[in-house]
């Protein structure tokens, strides 16, 4: 009996549970979201839902590569400008394969937040006109190492991944599209007479046309028979003639399908159709996912007006629902932007680069125009990476630990990250999660999916959500995260370089070095004067910085080197210790050069660097020119050369004609900027 109320009870209970929930107990594993084109549509409808009611919105990219060569590292003599254009181009030359889109939103009722990771393949597959570039990218090896070393399915993202239009892609595509249909409708369907003849080059040509046009002019000359109240006369053609044949109706009118013809073939008939068949016209419509040639029979010049006129509108409409299908995953960009949440990121700025440049357009040359863009797209934007890093209290936390993702993951969200326990309790003072994947709902959830992006995104978001818990923000009060004062110093502030704790404020658009404690060696260091900069490539790789300062110092004495940096290994930054050694040295290289046989060129102490006759050097202006460019070598000396020789001749000028104008510049600043390439 017992036994018996037992089971009601439990019944009873599970009866008042939601059916369309499945709640997990502890230790629970189910996949992630994984969102391909073929469950995508169903996937937005669900995230726009998720999307709308979520507090924040954190995010995660996966690409083919970071740099595109040693030399476009991220370095310590990297100014602001530099390193911009360092994040350009690696968005501008590799791919996103993998999105993670994961929306929280808090439920004060059981005082936790609702996690719905999503983890997007995406490929930019090219399924309308448009600009062919924009489907090229590199693969570095060590990051697509590092994705097969996470069991990324390489397979899934080329063969299944999502494709995608930027803005500017769509804006592009529907311009070609109106112009031609505009194009289209200037001209009336009866003067296609005009069309330029196809050549008939072989005899099988010609005896090709003058069969299509007997057996084009036996079915029109049947057709008006029997309009005019005759009899259908029995065909004589063979059952392939009839195949090839075949007659129907289109939009209501009498019309022959062309099947089973070549192109060239199809070029011929439509050249017969529209040479000796006034009412006859020659069309081309979509049957399906192919393209189907057809004959239509119009009762006059009106009726064949109207017929083309239908035909290009219908043609139009498709290429327009084409064009919005291809739009593809910048649904979800576009969702992001329009609901105006707050994006949570991890040491994003590559991340949001890559998403101005893959679904808005190509990023603009300088860091002053990026800025605004991003902000005009995504308002609110938290790095926790700076979050973890600037704030006491997280400090504190973290106990001085690595702000990597997985650490500051392990650190503050031990209990999600362990994969035991409850996700969040009274008694260690962190904040609840739940996740739901479709209807699958867990408090203690593993995916088992680390280094998806997905996965990485819910790690970023949990990361937030306990950041904010610590800093003591209210999750229940109405006002919007975003607009929290304890949040305000944090918001749209993101990395540069995380290695060099540069940051760039999205909301003034000023960058500035952060001055942690976990950059403090860098006041150890000689500041870093960038006039006083010359960049010198081409040299022997058997030459070390030691040596290279070596023999500056004995021409231009001891302390005129403050530092020397290798970019690679036959490229260096020197640091002068004034802006005016600059143009002394590319002077002298200049001069000594012109005397490679004198015995004064052996026994120079720059013999060794100008060894070869290919060292060249310039100032940090044209290092910034150099790093601009789409060029892409893998040595520093060869992307010089390279852009040497597609620059302008400005850029190749020499400085000795413009020393003594450097010697008297007012200022440090304006040498750096004069100063040119002295020889390549």
């Amino acid at each position: 009996m017992n036994q018996r109320l037992m089971v009601r009870a439990i019944s009873s209970t599970l009866s008042r549970v939601p059916f369309y929930h499945y709640y997990c107990t502890a230790s629970s594993t189910f996949a992630i979201k994984n969102v391909t084109k073929s469950n995508f549509d169903s996937s937005l409808a669900d995230l726009r839902r998720h999307v709308k009611a979520a507090d924040f919105v954190s995010i995660d990219l996966e690409m083919t590569g970071v740099t595109s060569a040693p030399w476009r590292e991220s370095f310590e003599f990297d100014r602001f400008d530099v390193r911009y254009l360092k994040v350009k181009d690696s968005a501008d030359k590799f791919a996103v394969v993998q999105f993670g889109v994961c929306p929280f939103r808090w439920d004060s009722t059981k005082h936790t937040f609702i996690a719905h990771p999503h983890n997007f393949y995406i490929f930019p597959r090219q399924e309308v006109g448009a600009d062919d570039s924009s489907y090229e990218f590199l693969c570095q090896t060590s990051s697509i190492d590092f994705l097969a070393k996470y069991q990324f399915d390489f397979n899934m993202c080329v063969k299944e991944g999502i494709s995608y239009l930027s803005r500017a892609q769509e804006a592009d595509v529907r311009l070609q599209l109106h112009s031609s249909h505009e194009y289209e409708q200037s001209e009336s369907p009866c003067t296609s007479k005009d069309v330029k003849d196809v050549p008939l080059v072989r005899m099988a040509d010609i005896l090709f046309v003058e069969r299509m046009r007997n057996k084009i002019n036996e079915w029109h000359d049947d057709l008006l028979q029997i309009r005019n109240g005759g009899s259908h006369r029995t065909p004589e053609d063979s059952n392939d003639s009839v195949d090839q044949f075949q007659t129907i109706f289109f939009r209501t009118r009498p019309a022959i399908k062309l099947n089973g013809f070549t192109s060239r073939q199809l070029r011929l008939i439509k050249s017969v159709v529209e040479k000796s068949f006034k009412d006859l016209a020659y069309i081309r419509v979509n049957d399906g996912s192919c393209s189907q040639q057809i004959i239509v029979y119009t009762d006059s010049r009106r009726d064949l007006e109207l017929l083309m006129k239908e035909v290009k509108e219908s043609q139009l409409k498709e290429a327009e629902m084409k064009i919005e299908a291809a739009i593809g995953f910048r649904h979800v960009i576009d969702l992001l932007s329009s609901e105006k949440k707050l994006i949570v990121g991890h040491n994003c700025f590559l991340d949001i680069a890559h998403i101005c440049r893959k679904f808005v357009g190509p990023l603009p040359s300088n860091l002053e125009d990026y800025v605004p863009l991003v902000q005009k797209h995504f308002p609110f934007i938290i790095d926790t990476k700076i979050l973890v890093n600037a704030n006491n209290i997280l400090q504190l936390k973290m106990k001085k630990s690595s702000t990597s993702l997985a650490k500051a993951f392990a650190i503050l969200c031990p209990h999600i990250a362990s994969g035991v326990g409850s996700f969040g309790s009274a008694h260690d003072n962190s904040v609840a999660v739940e996740v739901q994947v479709d209807d699958m709902r867990s408090s203690n959830w593993n995916s088992g999916a680390k280094h998806e992006a997905g996965y990485d995104a819910f790690m970023t978001g949990c990361i937030f959500a306990q950041s904010c818990n610590h800093l003591g923000i209210d999750f229940t009060s109405h006002s919007m995260l975003m607009k929290q004062d304890k949040l305000q110093s944090y918001i749209n502030l993101l990395y540069l370089s995380w290695s060099s704790g540069d940051i760039v404020d999205l909301k003034t658009g000023q960058t500035r070095t952060e001055s942690s404690a976990l950059n403090s060696f860098k006041t150890q260091q000689s500041k870093i004067l960038f006039p006083n900069i010359v960049i010198i490539w081409g040299f022997s790789s058997k030459l070390k910085a030691r040596e290279i300062k070596e023999s500056l110092t004995k021409v231009f004495g001891l302390t005129s080197v403050t530092s020397v940096f290798h970019l690679d290994k036959t490229a260096v930054f020197v640091q002068f210790s004034k802006p005016e050694l600059v143009a002394d040295f590319l002077k002298l290289k200049s001069e000594i050069e012109k005397k490679k046989n004198d015995a004064i060129y052996v026994l120079h102490p720059f013999s060794d660097l100008l060894e070869g006759g290919l060292t060249g050097a310039a100032s940090y202006k044209v290092y910034k020119e150099i790093c601009g460019s789409p060029i892409s070598k893998t040595l520093f000396a060869d992307q010089a050369a390279a852009v040497c020789a597609n620059s302008d001749s400005k850029l190749l000028g020499s400085v000795a004609h413009k020393t003594n104008s450097f010697a008297n510049s007012e200022t440090a600043e304006t040498t750096g900027e004069m100063l040119g390439l002295v020889s390549c």
